[in-house]
């Protein structure tokens, strides 16, 4: 039996320290103690043992900051690359495994400080502030029925004077200070706290001198050369403005944000969607490929039945069912019936009806002005999709139990009628840009993975293997998470400025919540639940993709079952069975804190797997590491590439659709793209806007992708290594088959009209903006 020994460090200053000891029988060094002396923290990176007696190297992976010995009530302990289920951990190091779960748990109580570690569970009871009145109060997420959402990291924060179930918010200043445990917050590379103080400057001056000048300059856009003036000349700022911005935002982040040295112009970098030309995002084709390879490419749905149906409680919200007739779509397809095109599966829909029309009359009552959408497409014989109608839809204005009130807009191509057709994109574009950012990107990948996060920090060792599975997946996006919390999701940050949900954005963003089903986050049963995919033996994979040309799908496939290939290799080596998964008491110690605290509004599901097979594991964690690093990459770093020109992916409208006989029709008849403009892209939001997406779409030069790891010595069991390494080696090939494909032009969805390739789900990338990459974290 091997005997494993702690060894204690000392450090009065940082340096190099000498371990030396003759008694072979002392067995092997398994952790070590360290007392930092000195009066500030440290970064402690790894610590390497040479010549160990009949042993060699010992590798002790640490990437933790040290702080002085007064901050912490117990020695900072480290342990070796060993990996130990709990019931094989040595008994010498089974104290210290515990002592330190145990340390990362804390005890629940007293605002969290810098120095801390402490991994605990709150709602979201900090994004208001009704300290400063009615207006910026919004609900408590999470904790009710009426409310459910996923846990957040705690802070301590004091109540709010004026109602103590909200927590106090910190001053915008201190944004950067927001606890999060130590070893989360942004550490790195510079970009990383680049990226910070970015979002921070946006919205601490720049949103603010934004508002000033175009409150004091109510121009908006007259045309689309005046938009793209953002890219190629930029925008002029009335020089008081410039000073404020100049004072307050460093020259280097001028130069990054806005490419000037503080001169009076605004200017962009050109997004990749006009790149090619200018406006080939206006056409239907391209319109429709977005849903297949733009950035919220997870909404399109097979249509069974037709017209498409509500599943809203009619006692409630009356009749909901659409007002599409066959007279608005046949003569589109192809020769074919409805009846033929559901049966030959080639009909679909993006339905935005059901989601928006219970809030819908809330948020008209704000300065938006949009609608409820069903937009119904059609697979063509060379793999495209058609748009074949739109129906906007509003809630009847005596009441929600009459049912909609609907507007149907099918494709022209010129007069007034095309006019009305563009217009009718754009507030398709304006709901799905809206849903997107609130619901497939933030709450479907940051918000989700976040109890995953704390619950595997209080409950698996770093010793356990599925901590070191988990880890590197987890990389920042506490710290990302805390700093959206504090100037992006809050009431009256720059989401509810820039997304057409406004006030009702987060409560939105709950409601949808109540939907969300962990195992349908599998990409495999997320495509057969939409009825995109079926199961076919015949096939790669088992999966049949009814639209082929459908690159989300296809790379997101390979990549998916490339992670569950690594995650079975990997579990393999530590799980030999089922029993070997009941067994482990940290394993379902964390899983059952995962579903009653991490998740907890949602622990009666008879949905969430058990934990007892290996099976289950596997599936689990693959479905972790997938929402994590891919499903995140493909949802966040096309932003700026497709909707950094904002007519091709607009966030607000500010009106609905002019009726005839008014001014706003006349204006629609003698300039459409002048009225398409001012609907949809006001020059403060667009900028704002353009903004925000930027900086959220970069990434960070030190970032860490899919199939790497930033610690060498991770582990050291050889089989675990030599699993990742076929791992790293797959992912490699996966990325140079999709450029094969996208060199391939019979497949016309991977660069449509705008000669724009797919590129969201390559795996590598360099850092900056770059529309492809996917980092193995949700780090921006």
């Amino acid at each position: 039996m091997i005997k494993n020994f702690i060894f204690y460090a000392i450090v009065f200053l940082p340096g190099s320290n000498t371990f030396d000891w003759d008694n072979e029988e002392i067995g092997t060094p398994g952790a070590f103690l360290i007392r930092n002396n000195h009066h500030s923290e440290f970064y402690l990176k790894s610590l390497t043992l040479e010549d160990v007696p009949s042993h060699g190297v010992i590798h002790f992976p640490c990437n933790s900051w040290v702080y002085p010995a007064s901050k912490y009530q117990n020695d900072r302990v480290f342990f070796s690359n060993k990996t130990y289920l709990p019931a094989e951990t040595p008994i010498s190091l089974l104290k210290y495994r515990e002592e330190e779960l145990e340390n990362l748990r804390g005890d629940g109580k007293g605002q969290l400080q810098e120095w801390d570690r402490v991994y605990d569970y709150e709602v979201y009871n900090d994004l208001g502030n009704p300290d400063k009145g009615p207006q910026h109060a919004r609900p408590v997420l999470g904790g009710s029925t009426e409310y459910p959402y996923p846990r957040r990291g705690r802070t301590g924060r004091a109540p709010a004077k004026s109602d103590p179930k909200y927590e106090s918010r910190l001053n915008l200043a201190l944004s950067l200070n927001i606890y999060v445990p130590r070893d989360e917050r942004f550490g790195h590379l510079k970009l990383a706290d680049f990226l910070s103080y970015a979002l921070k400057s946006i919205v601490q001056v720049l949103k603010p001198e934004f508002e000033s000048i175009f409150d004091k300059t109510p121009n908006e856009f007259d045309s689309f050369e005046d938009v793209l003036k953002l890219y190629e000349g930029g925008l002029e700022v009335p020089e008081g403005v410039v000073k404020v911005i100049r004072d307050n935002v460093p020259l280097e982040m001028l130069k990054e944000i806005f490419r000037t040295d503080g001169e009076r112009f605004l200017k962009f970098p050109l997004p990749q969607v006009i790149a090619v030309d200018k406006f080939a995002w206006r056409t239907d084709e391209e319109f429709a490929r977005e849903m297949l390879a733009g950035i919220n490419p997870v909404m399109i749905r097979s249509l069974e039945e037709f017209p498409p149906a509500s599943k809203l409680d009619p006692k409630v919200y009356g009749d909901q069912t659409s007002t599409i007739t066959k007279e608005h779509i046949e003569s589109n397809l192809e020769g074919h019936t409805i009846n033929e095109v559901i049966i030959e599966r080639k009909l679909f829909i993006l339905d935005h009806h059901d989601a928006l029309m219970p809030y819908l009359r809330r948020i008209n009552s704000t300065s938006t002005k949009t609608y409820a959408s069903r937009t119904l497409l059609f697979l063509q014989k060379n793999g495209t999709l058609k748009p074949l109608a739109i129906e906007l839809s509003l809630p009847h204005p005596e009441g929600d139990q009459h049912g909609a009130i609907s507007k149907v807009f099918v494709p022209e191509e010129k007069g007034v009628e095309n006019s009305l057709w563009q217009l009718a994109k754009g507030y398709v574009g304006v709901v799905d840009s809206g849903y997107h950012q609130l619901i497939s990107h933030w709450l479907h990948t940051h918000a989700v993975i976040e109890p995953f996060i704390i619950a595997t920090n209080r409950q698996l060792s770093v010793l356990h293997p599925i901590y070191k599975l988990l880890h590197p997946h987890y990389r920042d996006t506490m710290n990302i998470n805390a700093l959206g919390r504090q100037i992006l999701i809050n009431a009256g940050g720059a989401l509810e400025v820039t997304v057409f949900t406004s006030k009702y954005s987060m409560e939105f963003s709950s409601m949808l919540y109540k939907d969300w089903v962990f195992p349908e986050q599998a990409l495999p049963q997320d495509l057969l639940k939409r009825g995109v995919a079926v199961k076919d033996s015949s096939c790669p994979h088992g999966l049949k993709l009814l639209i082929e040309d459908y690159p989300f799908a296809v790379d997101g496939l390979e990549i998916w079952f490339a992670i569950k290939t690594w995650v079975q290799d990997y579990c393999s080596v530590y799980y030999k069975d089922d029993e070997s998964i009941k067994k482990d008491a940290e394993l379902q110690s964390w899983w059952k804190e995962l579903r009653e605290k991490g998740h907890g509004d949602k622990k009666e599901e008879i949905w969430w797997p058990k934990m007892q097979t290996r099976e289950e594991l596997i599936e689990t964690c693959t479905i972790i590491i997938w929402i994590a690093s891919a499903l995140h990459a493909a949802i966040n770093f096309g932003q700026y590439p497709y909707g950094g020109y904002p007519p091709n992916r607009p966030a607000i409208s500010s009106k609905l659709v002019p009726e005839k006989g008014t001014p706003e029709y006349d204006e629609l008849l003698a300039n459409p793209d002048k009225t398409y403009l001012k609907t949809f892209t006001s020059q403060f939001k667009a900028v704002l806007g353009i903004s925000l997406v930027e900086i959220l779409s970069r990434h960070s030069s030190d970032e860490v992708y899919l199939g790497q790891r930033d610690t060498e010595n991770w582990t050291s069991d050889a089989e675990a290594l030599e699993a990742f390494a076929k791992f790293g080696k797959k992912i490699e090939d996966i990325e140079e088959g999709m450029k094969r494909m996208n060199n391939d032009e019979k497949l016309r969805n991977r660069y449509g009209p705008v000669k724009m390739p797919y590129t969201l789900l390559y795996p590598s990338s360099e850092g900056g903006l770059t529309g492809r990459g996917i980092p193995n974290s949700v780090s921006i």
